[in-house]
């Protein structure tokens, strides 16, 4: 699953090339870097984590902005940032869980000629009732 935030990138006052990443969405979600590849990368992996964490939590994840509406001080660059959450946690998150179900013979016939991820699909379907509530 990709979710994607608006961050918006302060170069650093002293002139040195870094930046100051904040995320208006994800409160206390700040990070920087050295320069706007590192500060880019930086940006990522501090929403990605401030994520994992609120989903961990079993929290409603908040709504982004849309990037034409989001507010910053003078200097500052809106960017997007895409964050691959499946990626994430699997390196950072809890460990998954295996859990067995029971559907109908026909929709397992279904899913296996069209090679559906059963995983992926009741994720998908968890994650949407829990953003839901």
């Amino acid at each position: 699953m990709t979710l994607v935030y608006p961050g918006i990138l302060y170069p650093f006052s002293d002139g040195s090339g870094g930046y100051v990443v904040e995320f208006p969405d994800l409160p206390g979600c700040v990070t920087e870097g050295k320069h706007l590849e590192e500060a880019l990368m930086m940006g990522n992996d501090a929403a990605s984590g401030w994520i994992l964490d609120e989903m961990e939590e079993g929290n409603k994840l908040p709504e982004p902005t849309d990037y034409r509406d989001v507010q910053f001080r003078e200097g500052g660059i809106v960017n997007l940032f895409a964050l691959d959450m499946d990626s994430y946690a699997e390196k950072y998150g809890e460990k998954s869980v295996r859990k067995n179900l029971t559907i109908p013979a026909w929709l397992n016939t279904y899913a296996e000629k069209n090679n559906i991820n059963f995983s992926q699909v009741l994720q998908e379907a968890l994650f949407k009732m829990s953003q839901a509530n």
